[in-house]
């Protein structure tokens, strides 16, 4: 199953708005004979690339599966079915489809051993986008910034290129490839005309590009994020004078936030993007964006990439997010902490996630397997 789950996350940013999935097909004798994963969406499942690979050694085996065999037919046939025909006597899947379902009870209705629940926490931290846009009906949020060791993400004048080394740079196009969209803010937009495509990863399927442009004030002709390296959305308020903008972007009307907060409503903006089939963000913006998010308890993952560099002064990497007290904190557990370049990637996930239950569970195995080792 840790195979299967590691196969899945190949598919991670070319399977949306489908899941992530990975399938091992072991033999009569439980040896291994084929191994898939979702690669695309409205491609072959992950147990049909198994399958194929096993081909007749499958005929009275096992397959692993990372999540619940789907039982309907869309873009593919159901797995459940292609199972069964192959001849497939036992099922072993880590959890349950949400969206789909069916699967289980159709394979276990036709005489094929069914399990549940191997390996599932990390099963679900590697689905996280996707059982979270099942669960919640919305997007999942990731928040990304940079930062110096001091938590600045800009010098006092303003300036900010560049806080991080090339490696971090070139892993945040790597992040971005993994994700549906990315969403700044205006004051990004104005004041860093950023691009926001992936560059450097082959066969990326680029996301969706979004500035939130409240007044439709920042997002000027000739700004790189209206190029067609990538789609683009510019979110506006439903009552703001678009003007040419209108003409050049395609728009997303919102209406704005609650009386005396800035901005757009976020509900109404991760629905609407929700029912796009968008699964997964990036928030790139600066402080208040993120500080809008954090505020909204639309924040799913914290990576946050840190420079080892003092400035001293400069605006802080999160601004506002209605958090008045020490005991009002937004806590967060660490699922990673790695080297890239001269910089430290942190990742970081709100206590209570799924994935935080999952790395609890990885370390726990970590552990037990060493003192297994030592005895």
């Amino acid at each position: 199953m840790r195979r299967a789950v590691e196969l899945a996350a190949r598919g991670l940013g070319s399977t949306s708005p489908n899941p992530v999935v990975g399938c091992i097909v072991l033999n009569s004798e439980g040896f291994p004979v084929g191994e898939g994963w979702h690669q695309r969406a409205g491609g072959p499942h992950a147990e049909i690339h198994a399958l194929a690979e096993a081909g007749d050694d499958a005929r009275g085996g096992t397959a692993i599966v990372t999540l619940e065999p789907c039982d309907h037919t869309g873009r593919t046939g159901p797995c459940s079915l292609a199972l069964i025909d192959a001849g497939i006597a036992r099922v072993v899947y880590a959890v349950a489809d949400p969206a789909a379902g069916g699967g289980a009870r159709r394979l276990a209705e036709a005489g094929v051993d069914v399990e549940r629940g191997l390996l599932a926490e990390e099963a679900v931290a590697g689905n996280a986008a996707w059982l979270t846009a099942m669960r919640l009906q919305r997007p999942y949020v990731i928040w990304k910034y940079a930062a110096t060791l001091d938590g600045r993400i800009a010098a006092a004048d303003g300036s900010s290129r560049w806080i991080t080394s090339d490696e971090a740079r070139a892993d945040v196009h790597r992040l971005r490839a993994r994700t549906d969209a990315v969403i700044v803010g205006s004051g990004t937009a104005r004041e860093d005309d950023p691009h926001l495509a992936v560059r450097g990863v082959a066969g990326a399927v680029q996301p969706l590009r979004i500035v939130i442009d409240t007044d439709a004030k920042s997002v000027r002709p000739g700004a790189r994020v209206l190029d067609d390296a990538a789609p683009t959305l510019i979110a506006v308020a439903d009552d703001a004078d678009a003007g040419e903008l209108e003409r050049t972007a395609e728009l997303l009307r919102l209406p704005r936030a609650a009386e005396g907060r800035p901005g757009l409503d976020l509900t109404a903006l991760l629905d609407a993007l929700h029912a796009r089939e968008v699964r997964s963000v990036l928030l790139e913006g600066g402080p208040t964006l993120a500080g809008a998010f954090v505020e909204a308890g639309a924040v799913d993952e914290v990576i946050g990439y840190i420079a080892p560099v003092l400035l001293g002064a400069g605006p802080a990497a999160l601004g506002h997010a209605g958090i008045a007290t020490i005991a009002q904190a937004l806590r967060l557990k660490v699922t990673e902490s790695v080297r890239v370049g001269a910089d430290l990637r942190i990742t970081a996930v709100p206590e209570g996630a799924p994935r935080a239950k999952a790395t609890a569970a990885s370390a726990a195995a970590t552990a037990s397997t060493a003192a297994t080792e030592e005895s």
